[in-house]
């Protein structure tokens, strides 16, 4: 695992976000690992707990909008690693370390989603995985025309383990969700703006442009009204999502030590299809 107390954004290669503080009270969260469709990991995860918590108490920052360097939003976790630093001398213990290490990831993806400045998510191209995940961890969605969504964690023989499928379940319907999830099938900007997951679908050539002005739209309201409408929706919303996704940390920790997770990955890794033995 990594340093978890660690508060520091480091430079150069190791750096997975940058933020930009605009004049006009915009926040500008940026994804910058394009050489690497911007894959998530869990020192991804350590910097985006550390930019939310910098990021609340910032007094300049109204709305925050969150977008990504090059072709992809994020293609999802490096499936090159699928252990992601976590060891055990057991199955039980790995499962265990897992479950505490999910449960320390949900913790800084709630300081996130959490955060009182809306936040809005320009994405284009890949959106697939954990990118999925982060993007339903906005408050609104503008995609590109080109943009590709899934969730294909089933197809590696893990759970999905950031509430990503409770969220499509908020957003458009628990059946959507199962579809979704059980499958793994890729749907495009169209098929998620017609199940409410985007708001908005714009031309590639246009989505800087109409997710910045739909930022600074919101920036230009009231601060203390547009935290409260945001906070008072999310209680509504997020009714039981607490104790829901307890359980998606018990799920994931108990899929990722499994023969399976470890025959899903080295059969992506290695482009043949794997064999399942529910184990």
């Amino acid at each position: 695992m990594i340093d978890t107390t660690d508060t520091r954004i480091p430079d150069g290669e190791a750096r997975r976000l940058r933020l930009d503080v605009e004049k006009d009270g915009i926040g500008v969260l940026t994804l910058c690992r394009p050489a690497a469709l911007n894959a998530w990991s869990w020192e991804s995860t350590r910097q985006l707990g550390v930019m939310a918590d910098r990021i609340r108490f910032d007094d300049r920052i109204r709305v925050v909008l969150l977008r990504a360097e090059g072709r992809a939003f994020c293609a999802g976790i490096d499936v090159g690693a699928p252990g992601g630093g976590i060891e055990g001398e057991s199955g039980s213990a790995r499962s265990r370390a897992y479950y505490e290490g999910i449960r320390w990831a949900h913790e800084r993806f709630a300081a996130f989603a959490r955060l009182p400045q809306p936040v809005v998510a320009a994405v284009r191209g890949y959106c697939l995985g954990f990118g999925f995940e982060l993007a339903l961890m906005a408050d609104l969605r503008v995609a590109a025309d080109d943009a590709v969504f899934a969730l294909p964690e089933a197809q590696l023989g893990v759970a999905v383990d950031a509430g990503g499928d409770l969220r499509i379940a908020r957003e458009a319907g628990a059946g959507w969700a199962k579809f979704l999830a059980l499958t793994g099938r890729r749907i495009d900007a169209d098929t998620a703006h017609r199940l409410h997951l985007v708001q908005q679908v714009v031309p590639g050539a246009e989505l800087a442009r109409s997710a910045h002005d739909l930022t600074a739209e919101i920036a230009a309201n009231a601060p203390l009204a547009v935290q409260s409408v945001k906070r008072d929706i999310d209680a509504y919303a997020d009714h039981g999502l607490g104790a829901a996704l307890d359980r998606v940390a018990m799920s994931a920790a108990l899929t990722l030590t499994s023969d399976d997770a470890m025959e899903g990955f080295t059969a992506k890794a290695t482009r043949r299809p794997p064999e399942f033995r529910g184990a």
